[in-house]
């Protein structure tokens, strides 16, 4: 699998705020590759520089196995993109914006080609109304049509579902995963919602003040086989002597926050949860933390 997107030592300087630094990653082809970080990581500013729209201080981004700094047009000819929230034309109809950005792109679209995308993301039904009679769900779609109306073989998405309510969150959940599994479109997605992200990425990036923080694919990063528990107990210190004493001690890391924390196989808590019953310790919960979130935390904490 080739890569359509690769970055190596990105940076971007603000005057002394260093808002990315020494940044490299690569999107395979046909990935939808999560792009994670809290508000204000670099996640919009990297995103920025791959479209041109900033200019980095240093480091080197290809596309499509092209330098961006030569190639731009051929690249953003092959590249869709929604930058936060979409700029449309409130007063137009849906396929009036359409067809303004068909012709932007270079392509002049027919009237089925219009429709087609109205109806990939659900709003064929309201083609002909006016954007500002829309909800922020639908124009988040409908921003997502124009960007797709040229059939670009990359899509980046800036916080794709910032604003939507939880039925247009799960709408533009479905939409990513149609993009990638059935037109096999590639997607770098950027978000701070990672229960949504790890229902859609199969590889993601997490940054942390401009850095990079970890990349892999999700499977392998939240590893079933070294899942953290976390045993919260009214008798904490009875609890720790145990397990130093006993056969889990092996699994003992750090106590966190009035908590008791071991790492094991996710198989394993059964027995784990029997052995404190057996020697007699309160369990008022015994929670696995291998959630995209619980790793997100206890990578980025302060």
């Amino acid at each position: 699998m080739s890569d359509v997107i690769r970055v190596k030592d990105l940076s971007k300087h603000f005057g002394e705020l260093k808002a990315v630094q020494q940044l490299s990653f690569s999107v395979g082809e046909g990935q939808v590759y999560g792009f994670l970080g809290q508000n204000g990581a670099g996640k919009s500013t990297t995103i920025r520089m791959l479209m041109t729209l900033i200019e980095p201080t240093g480091g080197e981004i290809e596309i499509f196995g092209m330098n961006l700094r030569k190639h731009r047009k051929e690249i953003l000819r092959q590249t869709g993109a929604i930058i936060e929230k979409p700029d449309l034309y409130k007063y137009l109809t849906a396929k009036e914006n359409v067809r303004i950005f068909s012709r932007l792109s270079g392509v002049k679209a027919s009237e089925k080609q219009i429709m087609d995308q109205l109806s990939l993301v659900g709003l064929a039904g309201r083609a002909d109304s006016k954007v500002k009679t829309y909800s922020q769900g639908m124009k988040q779609r409908l921003g997502l049509a124009c960007a797709l109306v040229h059939n670009p073989g990359l899509i980046i998405l800036d916080e794709p579902t910032n604003g939507l309510d939880p039925q247009g969150i799960a709408d533009m959940r479905q939409l990513i995963l149609h993009l990638s599994r059935d037109l096999h479109k590639t997607l770098l997605v950027s978000s701070h919602l990672l229960s949504e992200m790890e229902m859609v990425a199969d590889h993601m990036l997490i940054i942390h003040k401009g850095e990079k923080v970890v990349e892999g694919k999700v499977s392998e990063l939240l590893d079933p086989e070294k899942t953290m528990v976390e045993l919260l107990t009214p008798d904490i210190n009875s609890a720790i002597a145990e397990f130093k004493s006993g056969p889990w001690q092996r699994h003992l890391k750090e106590p966190v926050k009035g908590t008791v924390r071991l790492e094991c196989n996710r198989n394993e808590i059964p027995a784990l949860n029997k052995y404190l019953v057996e020697k007699g310790i309160p369990v008022q919960s015994l929670r696995p933390l291998n959630s995209l979130e619980d790793y997100f935390l206890s990578l980025t904490k302060v």
